[in-house]
Parts: structure tokens; C-alpha cells; sequence
């Protein structure tokens, strides 16, 4: 992450770029990031995973500036990816529209593609929350709006909050009665700080 961050050096005579600057930035050299860098590194990880090489997401993220013209563009509704590119969507209203691959800069079609694409949820263009235990397991969010971005629960209960009342109390039972929040949600935010943790 770092790397991907502040650039970094390759041998004596050889640098590169960072893929953006976040938003924030400090005195003492500590990386900050708003909610959309954290998106983006979430997209930059996720290609990473899929098999995208470093290189192509830094050609394809430039480009994908200018074509967005958002200087965070992987956190808009317009990306996908299929494991070896990075697709842009350049039609909203078409059922079968066309996608831009921005490695190659030809036209692929959504339906060829879509099966295998990964989603988060999005509110106009951008993205809005996160569901970092997956789009189908909704019990835990992370949403600028709420709790000041932190990991919550459905119910509003910070899930570090509810990781730490279970250890004080000895069971999620008990736990239920304190927050009235039930016991699936405080199962999921156990999940999630323990995948943290780890």
C-alpha cells in the first residue's frame, strides 16, 4: 500500500510515481485516507488479486482520469475488471452496452464480461458503502455517513465496540441484551475484526 501511495524507487537511476495522493496528508510522514482512497486501494488490491499486473493498473488508472475526469476514478460506478484488464463502462442506458478496455483501448461487450465482475454499492456515480464481508453478507458496512466510516453493524454498533463487549461479557448473548442488536450481526462483527486482526 505504501508503495502504491508514496512511489518508490527501482535501483539507483529509476523511480515511480505514486498512483495518486490521498486526500489528507500530515507532518509526520503517516499515510491518512479519506473514504474514497480507501476504495480505491480496495480496487487497486482487488485487481492485484485478480491477477492485474501494477503496470497495467497504473496505465489504465491514467487514462481512466482523463476519461472519468475524477482524479479518484476507480471509486465511480464506471470500473469493472475481468482479471487481466481494467473496463470502464461508457454507456448507462444501453442493456448490452459497450465497455471501454483500457489496456487495449478496444470495445468489449457487458455481457461477456459481467459474469465474472465484482460489485460494491453506489449512490449516483461513486461508491458509498462497503460491505467488506461481501455484497451478500450486508451486516457489516463501511459508510462515510455513519459512525464516521468506521466498521458498524446494520443496527449502528461500531464492530470493535461489539468484538470488545463480547470478550468483557464472555458470550454474544449477553452482548445481545447490552446493544439490542442480534446475535448474527454480532457474529459477523466478530468475523470482521478477527479477519483484521489476522
Amino acid at each position: 500500500m505504501s508503495r502504491w501511495l508514496r512511489g518508490y524507487e527501482h535501483g539507483e537511476e529509476s523511480y515511480s510515481e505514486p498512483l495518486w495522493r490521498p486526500d489528507f496528508s500530515n507532518e509526520d510522514d503517516q499515510i491518512e485516507l479519506s473514504f474514497r482512497d480507501l476504495i480505491e486501494l480496495r480496487f487497486v488490491k482487488a485487481f492485484r488479486d485478480l491477477g492485474v499486473g501494477l503496470r497495467t493498473i497504473r496505465d489504465c488508472y491514467r487514462r481512466a482520469v482523463e476519461e472519468v475526469r475524477d482524479d479518484r476514478p476507480f471509486s465511480t460506478q464506471r470500473f469493472r475488471t475481468d482479471g487481466k484488464t481494467i473496463f470502464l463502462d461508457i454507456t448507462e442506458k444501453d442493456h448490452d452496452g459497450k465497455m471501454i478496455d483500457l489496456k487495449r483501448r478496444q470495445q468489449v461487450f457487458r455481457s461477456i464480461i459481467e459474469p465474472s465482475l465484482r460489485d460494491l454499492e453506489f449512490d449516483a456515480s461513486t461508491v458509498a458503502r462497503w460491505f467488506p464481508l461481501g455484497i451478500r453478507h450486508r451486516a457489516v458496512v463501511i459508510d462515510p455517513r455513519r459512525s464516521f466510516g468506521r466498521p458498524i453493524v446494520q443496527r449502528g454498533v461500531p464492530t470493535e465496540i461489539l468484538a470488545e463487549a463480547v470478550k468483557v461479557e464472555g458470550s454474544i448473548e449477553a452482548v445481545v441484551g447490552l446493544y439490542n442488536v442480534p446475535k448474527s450481526e454480532i457474529r459477523a462483527a466478530l468475523d470482521f475484526e478477527h479477519q483484521l486482526a489476522a
